[in-house]
């Protein structure tokens, strides 16, 4: 490592512990990586890149020492959770579209089987009307 490396990771470090203890100097001292890299004075694709080890040792540290989920996650477990529902959602019109596939394709089983043969007037009540034809031919 060259010594421009190993100042950025020192700077790093020591912005670490500045946010941690709540004494931002450079940053609005918020526990995430931008603020991180406002407060180390690099640029943040150079702390996801170069420095993830750093990153990742920052988001653990925050989750040890102070007890909270970093903002990311935050964003990502909400995000995850719209997602699980939305899934849901979509597993439940699916379920409902699949009933109405059998159904219509019943329907219209019903509807082919009906026209391939002439309807066959079948022995009616003795109290219908001499017009009426029944709607399912009777087998015999």
């Amino acid at each position: 490592m060259n010594q421009q490396h190993q100042d950025e990771r020192t700077r790093i470090r020591e912005a670490m512990d500045r946010l941690l203890a709540g004494q931002a100097a450079a940053s609005n001292g918020s526990l995430t990586v931008k603020a991180l890299a406002e407060e180390a004075g690099v640029h943040r694709m150079a702390l996801l890149k170069r420095h993830a080890d750093l990153k990742n040792a920052f988001y653990e540290r925050v989750r040890n020492e102070t007890q909270q989920v970093p903002e990311t996650e935050k964003r990502l477990r909400k995000t995850v959770a719209k997602l699980k529902k939305t899934v849901s959602n979509q597993k439940t019109e699916i379920d409902d579209l699949r009933q109405q596939v059998t159904l219509l394709a019943m329907a219209s089983a019903v509807l082919i089987d009906g026209q391939g043969a002439p309807p066959v007037p079948g022995p009616l009540p003795t109290d219908a009307p001499d017009n009426v034809i029944p709607f399912r031919p009777s087998h015999t």
